[in-house]
């Protein structure tokens, strides 16, 4: 078996949270949202959930996505909780960010458990990093051993040497495994190409922001040339499909050079 090492693993850890909100989980939205009995709604940064519409028209829900709902929901529902902050604490649409704990002795760490169960996977921000390497290592566990949602093929591991079946996934955030053929950077920008043809098969592009988290944490995606890696991101497709990378994390070194 391969070791699974995410890129930023020797850089990143859970220290340093800092006390949020502390209240009573009075619901559940999904498998990542509830809102606290103070009216504070909580997104579980760290994980996404299978997706529900709520109230979103025409959206579909994922498969699995209730199932995920009613795993955090004997997690938490009626139970004290205490949100912990490692990075941003509020999103665009004023809901909390932040590591979310059920307190007792032993406190329960909701995101690790989620994902730990299969029920969500591991989806992080630049701005919002704390804890992953953890996330990640439970992740990968559950993925082993077809847990939660990780038995539902909507929910596979893509190949890159399969860039057809790739270009089928826009917009859907992906996780994809192959080995990088050619590093190189123009403009400003690195591309991790996974195919000869750089126009056709699948791309994962490092912008300028990136590369400067990239080298606070002493790594240089350049090296990654010959590795067998895992990105995970949403999927667009500009001269092929691709995901652009925004923060370390997002790569997993597989097998290095």
């Amino acid at each position: 078996m391969l070791a699974v090492m995410p890129l930023s693993a020797q850089v990143m850890g859970c220290d340093g949270l800092v006390d949020g909100p502390k209240g009573v989980v009075a619901s559940v939205a999904d498998g990542d949202t509830v809102v606290l009995d103070s009216g504070v709604v909580v997104r579980l940064i760290g994980t996404q959930a299978p997706k529900l519409p709520l109230g979103r028209e025409g959206f579909e829900a994922w498969p699995k996505a209730e199932d995920s709902r009613q795993a955090l929901e004997k997690l938490v529902l009626g139970k004290s909780v205490r949100v912990r902050h490692g990075g941003e604490r509020i999103d665009r649409h004023g809901r909390t960010l932040g590591q979310l704990f059920v307190l007792g002795e032993p406190e329960l760490w909701v995101q690790q458990r989620m994902i730990a169960d299969g029920w969500a996977r591991v989806y992080s921000f630049p701005d919002n990093r704390a804890c992953l390497t953890q996330l990640l290592a439970s992740e990968t566990q559950a993925r082993l051993m077809k847990l939660g949602i990780w038995a539902d093929p909507y929910y596979l591991v893509r190949r890159a040497d399969r860039p057809a079946e790739l270009a089928g996934r826009l917009g859907h955030y992906e996780l994809v495994e192959g080995r990088v053929l050619l590093a190189d950077e123009a403009q400003g920008r690195i591309y991790l190409n996974f195919g000869r043809s750089w126009k056709e098969d699948f791309t994962a592009v490092i912008d300028r922001a990136a590369i400067n988290l990239f080298s606070r944490a002493g790594l240089d995606p350049l090296k990654l040339e010959g590795a067998l890696v895992r990105i995970r991101g949403w999927m667009d497709d500009r001269d092929g499909p691709r995901v652009e990378v925004t923060h370390p994390e997002q790569i997993e070194v597989l097998l290095a050079p």
